[in-house]
């Protein structure tokens, strides 16, 4: 099979199209023919030589996935080989084939393409968890995204919004936030011309959001903490702006505030099985009524992987940058046993 490569540490260049052995499933595990991937930060980071796979991963970057299942151990699961699905990965994305936990499928919601399908594990997972599990946002809460044009801030605006809690949200340009507001935040900050900690408590009367999804840590901390409501929760889940901060321990402690935080990929299957079959009951629904929508910046062809990472780096999108692995990907996949006949050729 074809797949992207890692050819050693450094900028989008060292991204290069090679031959690699097709995967075998192991136990508990599908192949999958991918047909379009999702270009993340932390592959990004990955590329960099900042972010290793965990032990036992691929060393092919790629966390998210759409594709046909061909193969491995169904038994005991909804799904059957010529299934369209997508997928969280530990890594292995951006190539042909694939290998994937079951426990981590999710079937394509209808009326979606594979290229929409496969922007949507990664971020769906991520905003799950942290905001939802970790951070217990509860229905009527107030919600700030930092980094709301990305592809996790479009997840938790529209999802937040969707189950009906009122969302703010940063961007780095006016533009940016008008995308934010169309997708469902009450206010959108630039936070290049105006100081988000002032804004939002100037929007919310004084009181502060309950939960601030954070992706840019560093000096962004202990204004966040201005930006919080009594008993509210900060959730960091990258440090785009550092690994150190200054804390007003006092604050914490009179206020009772969180500070907490996580990362996804090395988590074990059984805890992203519970997050896939939440996402299934809840999430899809909504997707698949129209109430959330995948938002697709660009897609570029497997081999111009390089292209997408400096897209990615440049910032200049809004929403998710895909990878097509196969010319179908922009197709809505059909059902079932069609998705064999017509996905599913002969393995190279």
């Amino acid at each position: 099979m074809q797949a992207i490569e890692i050819s050693q540490p450094g900028g989008p260049e060292v991204l290069r199209l090679a031959a690699r052995p097709l995967p075998r499933a192991g136990r508990g595990e599908a192949l999958l023919r991918v047909m379009a991937a999702g270009v993340n930060r932390p592959d990004v980071l990955q590329r960099k030589g900042a972010y290793a796979p965990p032990q036992g991963a691929s060393d092919l970057p790629g966390l998210e996935v759409a594709g046909v299942i061909e193969g491995g151990e169904l038994d005991g699961t909804d799904f059957a080989v010529g299934d369209a699905v997508c997928a969280l990965l530990t890594g292995g994305g951006y190539a042909e084939h694939c290998v994937v936990p079951v426990q981590q499928l999710l079937p394509v919601p209808a009326g979606l393409s594979f290229s929409e399908a496969a922007s949507l594990p990664e971020t769906f997972f991520t905003v799950w968890s942290n905001v939802f599990d970790r951070a217990r946002l509860a229905p009527g809460e107030a919600l700030l995204v930092q980094g709301g044009s990305s592809g996790i801030g479009v997840a938790a605006i529209q999802l937040a919004h969707a189950l009906g809690n009122q969302v703010l949200a940063t961007a780095g340009s006016d533009e940016k936030c008008r995308a934010c507001e169309q997708l469902g935040a009450a206010r959108a900050i630039n936070y290049r011309s105006e100081d988000f900690a002032a804004a939002v408590k100037e929007f919310t009367g004084g009181r502060g959001v309950d939960v601030i999804l954070d992706m840019v840590a560093g000096d962004y901390v202990p204004r966040e903490l201005q930006c919080l409501a009594d008993d509210g929760r900060l959730v960091i889940i990258a440090l785009l702006g550092g690994a150190r901060a200054t804390v007003d321990l006092n604050a914490v402690l009179r206020r009772r505030l969180v500070i907490t935080g996580s990362t996804l990929r090395p988590r074990p299957v059984e805890f992203k099985g519970a997050i896939a079959r939440k996402l299934r009951s809840v999430v899809w629904p909504l997707i698949e009524a129209g109430r959330i929508r995948p938002v697709l910046f660009r897609s570029f062809p497997l081999a111009e992987a390089a292209a997408a990472h400096a897209l990615m780096e440049s910032s200049q999108h809004v929403g998710k940058i895909v990878l097509e692995v196969d010319p179908r990907a922009g197709q809505q996949p059909a059902r079932r046993a069609a998705a064999a006949a017509n996905l599913n050729p002969a393995s190279p």
